[in-house]
């Protein structure tokens, strides 16, 4: 166990470094192409965090593990707000553009919605037991579609009328320069992110702890990692627009294709060993983002400490439960 704990260590620095080079490379090519930095959190960011999580889904489909894929998408878009939202609003207040409001939130909370009725086949008929299928994963899909479309009209505008940063700031780095950045952070952000998961799952196999409760804390915590180390990195640099872009399309990404893609592909997950305790959670985090960034359109200290409390609540229940 030794062994894994300084492999786990050595990850951590890995992956740190990696975020670093790929928030600057990311922040830079914005620049470059004279895009906002929020359309580059919302795909370039988001895509590349998202790895380690499709990795793992697709990983957990082929194994027949449904519990983990079920765990690491619920956990990891509960994490994403209340934890890494809430650790990045205490660094520095997050200010919130009004199109991330009215537009990209109500999209992640309208993929929420879906995930969560997909998944209450019990409160429809008692006899059912819930379960996402094939076809529940193809209508997953067929409404990240409609994200993708909200993302090709963004790209169409080319800049967001209301981000002035992208006429005033020079780049920091040349293109060619830029991308580099983003594909060395990339790759040290996967690879970081691998060897830490691997480790803490070898670590809490030999400490015996419940696959249940590997899938909602170990993983999904690990699988957030990639977000966690960016979101801080871009919080400390000031980087709001590729913070918040980043979470927002972390939590739809996870749900249309982390989730919905291997489903479709590979088949039905069974969520007997999950409460409904985790979907409340999972829907009462993203009304709070909602909630906490319309509010002078900034998520402050106060609001911070508050998601945080949420977490601490939520996962003493899933220790102690």
């Amino acid at each position: 166990m030794y062994l894994n704990i300084i492999i786990l260590v050595v990850g951590f620095i890995i992956l740190i470094k990696g975020s670093d080079m790929f928030v600057d490379g990311s922040s830079s090519i914005a620049r470059n192409l004279k895009v906002s930095r929020l359309l580059i959190g919302l795909t370039v960011v988001t895509f590349g965090t998202g790895v380690p999580e499709l990795a793992l889904s697709i990983k957990s489909m082929l194994n027949g593990n449904g519990d983990i894929i079920l765990g690491n998408v619920i956990g990891s878009n509960i994490i994403n707000i209340i934890l890494i939202l809430g650790i990045s609003s205490l660094i520095k207040p997050l200010k919130v553009k009004s199109n991330t409001i009215y537009k990209e939130i109500p999209i992640m909370i309208l993929m929420t919605l879906l995930l969560t009725t997909l998944f209450s086949d019990n409160l429809f008929n008692i006899n059912d037991v819930n379960i996402i299928t094939r076809s529940d994963g193809f209508v997953i899909l067929l409404f990240f579609l409609v994200f993708i479309y909200y993302l090709l009209s963004i790209l169409r505008k080319k800049v967001e009328d209301d981000d002035p940063n992208t006429d005033l700031d020079d780049p920091k780095y040349p293109i060619f320069k830029s991308i580099i950045y983003i594909i060395l952070g990339l790759i040290g952000v996967v690879i970081g992110s691998n060897l830490v998961i691997d480790n803490v799952v070898e670590i809490a196999h030999i400490l015996k702890v419940s696959e249940r409760l590997i899938s909602l804390t170990v993983i999904a915590i690990g699988t957030s990692l990639p977000e966690l180390a960016t979101s801080i990195t871009a919080a400390r640099k000031g980087e709001h627009d590729l913070l918040i872009g980043n979470i927002v399309g972390s939590n739809i990404f996870n749900i249309g294709i982390v989730l919905g893609l291997p489903i479709a592909l590979f088949g039905s997950v069974s969520g007997i060993g999950f409460s409904y305790i985790d979907l409340v959670v999972l829907l009462l985090s993203a009304f709070i983002l909602l909630i906490s960034a319309g509010t002078k359109k900034t998520i402050n200290r106060v609001e911070g400490i508050i998601m945080l409390s949420i977490f601490i609540i939520y996962y003493s229940y899933i220790l102690l439960g």
